[in-house]
Order: C-alpha cells, then sequence, then structure tokens
C-alpha cells in the first residue's frame, strides 16, 4: 500500500474538504479524489460521506483512521533513524485551551521559533480533554496544553508541567470589591450573579459544584465558550467570574477589575497520545515548553 495515498486519507480526514486537502499536498483537487477512491476499493470499506459542505468520515472511516496514522508515525519514525544526524526541523501542532492559547503561548512560541528556526510551530484551540483526546488520535495536533486538575483517558498520557493561578474578579464598583479583602466566604457567594466558562472547563465545573451546593436559592450563573465574554460582563458590573489570573492581569494592574476571593491553583497538564511517536521536532518543543512552564513563562517580548 502507498503510503502516499494514507497521507491523504489522514488530510482528508483532518480538513473535512478535497479543496484544502489537495492544497495542502500541493496536489490536483482530481488527484485527491482518484486515490481516496482507490484507498476505499483496496479496503472494500467507504472511507467519506461526500456532502455539500466537505468530506466527513464514516464510522469505517473513522475507525481506520487512527491505524493509517499508525502507518505514517512508523514511515517517519524510519526516515527521521536514516538521518538521525539531521538538525531538528518539521511541523509541530500544540492543541491548547483558550486562555493558553491567548496568554502564554504567543510569547512562548515567538521564542521556540528563534531557537528553532527550522520548526514550524501552530497553535490550534481546543475546549476539554476529550475534543484534545480526539484531535491527538485524528493526527490533528502532536500533543496538548490543557488547565486540568487531572486527566484519565484512555491511550492518553497527561503530565503535570505548571500551574495557573485563578482568582475570582469583580468590577470596582460591585460590593464585594469595596475593599482590598480577598478572603470572600463561599457564602457571601450565594445570592451573587456569575459569568463563567462552558461546561468542560474544569476549574469552572468544579466553582460551580460549590455553587450549587450552598444553602438557599441556586446563585445566577451564565456560562460562556469565550474568556473575552465573560471579562466584559464582569468589567460592565453584572457580575463575578472565576479566571486564570493571567487572563486578566492587565484588568487588575489598571484597577479595572479586582479580586474578591483567591482560589489555588489549577494544574497545566501536557496530554500526548500514548502510542504515537512524537517527532524529534515535537519531543523538542515539548521539553521547551516544560521548562518554560517550569520557570514561569515568559513575560514580556522576545529579545
Amino acid at each position: 500500500m502507498d503510503t502516499r495515498v494514507l497521507r491523504t486519507f489522514t488530510t482528508l480526514a483532518r480538513t473535512g474538504s478535497f479543496t484544502a486537502a489537495a492544497t495542502e499536498l500541493h496536489l490536483a483537487q482530481s488527484t485527491v479524489t482518484v486515490q481516496i477512491r482507490a484507498l476505499e476499493k483496496d479496503l472494500r470499506v467507504r472511507l467519506f460521506d461526500r456532502l455539500p459542505s466537505g468530506a466527513a468520515l464514516t464510522g469505517d472511516g473513522a475507525r481506520l483512521l487512527e491505524r493509517a496514522q499508525d502507518v505514517l508515525d512508523a514511515e517517519d519514525r524510519l526516515r527521521h533513524e536514516a538521518h538521525s544526524a539531521a538538525p531538528v526541523a518539521g511541523s509541530v501542532t500544540i492543541g491548547a485551551s483558550e486562555s493558553l492559547c491567548a496568554y502564554r503561548l504567543p510569547l512562548a512560541v515567538a521564542a521556540l521559533s528563534q531557537s528553532l528556526p527550522a520548526v514550524d510551530i501552530h497553535m490550534r484551540a481546543v475546549v476539554t480533554p476529550a475534543e484534545a483526546a480526539e484531535q491527538l488520535k485524528a493526527g490533528r495536533v502532536d500533543f496538548a496544553l490543557l488547565l486540568e486538575s487531572g486527566i484519565a483517558l484512555p491511550q492518553m498520557e497527561a503530565e503535570a508541567i505548571g500551574r495557573e493561578r485563578l482568582a475570582l474578579v469583580a468590577a470596582p464598583g460591585h460590593p464585594l470589591a469595596q475593599t482590598a479583602d480577598t478572603d470572600t466566604s463561599l457564602e457571601q457567594l450565594g445570592e451573587q450573579a456569575f459569568f463563567l466558562l462552558e461546561e468542560g472547563c474544569s476549574y469552572s465545573d468544579a466553582f460551580t459544584r460549590q455553587l450549587l451546593a450552598l444553602p438557599g436559592k441556586p446563585p445566577r450563573m451564565t456560562r460562556f465558550g469565550s474568556i473575552e465574554a465573560v471579562r466584559a460582563c464582569v468589567e460592565a458590573g453584572l457580575g463575578l467570574a472565576l479566571l486564570p489570573v493571567v487572563s486578566v492581569a492587565a484588568d487588575l494592574a489598571s484597577g479595572r477589575l479586582r479580586a474578591v476571593r483567591d482560589f489555588p491553583g489549577v494544574p497545566v497538564q501536557m496530554l500526548r497520545h500514548r502510542n504515537r511517536w512524537a517527532t524529534p521536532a515535537t519531543q523538542t518543543v515539548m521539553a521547551r515548553l516544560r521548562q518554560l512552564a517550569a520557570d514561569g513563562w515568559p513575560d514580556g517580548p522576545v529579545a
């Protein structure tokens, strides 16, 4: 079996578009179509449903995708062994939660790009560990960084490489923000309005459970998929929010927001597929990010 056809298969599965796959692989769209039809004929299964919106994996396609990726991993490893003295080079895609994508990784990637000029680093937003696992299985990301207290998923291994501080924040005019005290008790929060990140965010889910366990009427809670939406509502004085300190550091420094309660930090978990071979470029980027997280991440422009 020609591994180039398998690479076309995995690329089409990742992009969901014959046109996008052809562009990425530098092939004519008709060539992609022919290769996929040939692979389906060879395997005697239908791999994709052709829809007006693009190509969607069938059940058989999803089942065979990881096996195809295993073959391509073996090919990549063989090529690396044949050229083991070559400099670290290639493409690495990092899946990461919104706060890490927006507030930690840009400076870190800039620093890595300077020290690893032959490595092309990309970022891809992921929300939950389950979503990250699917992206890893499909080969869309090489590893993921998530804010989670713990991750236990089949075929995945997680490693805590750092911690992010959390704070409950409010606008300066909020009654709980009238003092410099950050020891607001949970009981004081029972009648407040909250703007939290959507379900699947581990620290927001844990805080929601704490709020719902309070006696009396449940607090009012609105959940968004965006830190910016949450922060805008809080800055407007509409309620409170639990957010990573790094995402509101500028607002706290300027006085636009105030911390009313400190929370234990949440671990930064590095998630990877246990059975997938990591290229030298991926291994190097992972090692450098471990060190950057241990050192507290870059906090200013890269020189």
